[in-house]
């Protein structure tokens, strides 16, 4: 795995955190605290920072105004991508893609394997562009946020990152 630099600084990223849930609250998003934090200590910024219930259309709604917003470059969410009968997420989400991420879910879920198992198999993870802004849609467990911003988010979003990342496609 190359993990080369170069001599330039890492791109700052303005980025927003959606947390898709009936329950949570600010006082105890804790999935959202922690992709919070992670985006701040790896020097982005977090310009937009939501809860949303994990309804179709108001989800819709939040994604389409960040999507339109010009100085957002990526939307991280949280939640709402299990397998149960109110998941809302992955069909607010994928019709507003533009073109899909295809390796991303599988990856996570070949990640995710190797923790919890077979249960892998219920999270349905994606990532794409909208409006040439990254969107990427994680579990909302605080583990499954650490597995994917650890291990493949973290990398992504460091524009220093080789052999290649997401991050460089916002730098002038």
């Amino acid at each position: 795995m190359a993990k080369a630099k170069t001599d330039l600084p890492p791109a700052r990223l303005n980025i927003a955190v959606l947390t898709v849930s009936d329950k949570r609250t600010a006082a105890d998003d804790t999935a959202g605290d922690y992709l919070h934090e992670q985006l701040l200590t790896a020097g982005h910024h977090c310009l937009q920072r939501a809860i949303s219930p994990d309804n179709l259309y108001e989800l819709r709604r939040v994604l389409s105004n960040w999507i339109c917003d010009d100085q957002l470059h990526v939307i991280i969410t949280n939640g709402g991508t299990g397998f149960s009968h109110n998941k809302s997420t992955i069909a607010a989400v994928s019709p507003l893609l533009d073109h899909s991420i295809r390796g991303f879910g599988e990856l996570f879920r070949q990640l995710s394997y190797a923790q919890v198992g077979s249960a892998a198999l219920q999270s349905d993870a994606l990532a794409g562009t909208a409006n040439g802004k990254f969107i990427f849609c994680l579990p909302g467990s605080p583990k499954a946020c650490q597995l994917a911003w650890e291990s493949i988010l973290h990398e992504q979003l460091n524009s220093t990152y080789r052999p290649c990342n997401f991050a460089s496609h916002f730098v002038a």
